[in-house]
């Protein structure tokens, strides 16, 4: 019933800006939170941003250090992460994800919908 489409990833020089964007279709009505992850392979899975659906409560975590910011567009249900300032270490496979079934944005498991991932690769 939902479906999430992420996008705007690429290659970026040290330094640079994306903006990745996250569309979802389906109902979407009663989402709690939405926000992102991020993976390299043979590594952990890594929160790097959240919102609630109500826009009140946002969270970061510590290695974005100011850097990225994530932002709703609710009239075309897109979430948005711009990232500035980028740095090899954020090199990953960038996944969007949102909760349809608890209010706890920090919960991991609360994320049961899903993007297929957009790259993003940083050069030094």
């Amino acid at each position: 019933q939902v479906q999430l489409r992420d996008s705007g990833g690429g290659t970026a020089p040290s330094g640079g800006s994306l903006t990745l964007s996250c569309t979802a279709s389906g109902d979407t009505s009663g989402h709690y939170c939405i926000g992102w992850f991020r993976q390299v392979p043979g590594t952990q899975r890594e929160r790097v941003a959240f919102v609630s659906s109500s826009g009140r409560f946002t969270y970061y975590n510590g290695f974005v250090e100011g850097r990225f910011t994530i932002s709703q567009d609710k009239t075309n249900h897109t979430v948005y992460l711009r990232m500035n300032n980028l740095k090899p270490e954020d090199t990953a496979m960038y996944y969007c994800a949102a909760s349809l079934t608890s209010p706890n944005c920090m919960g991991s498991s609360n994320y049961n919908y899903w993007g297929q991932g957009t790259q993003v690769t940083v050069s030094s």
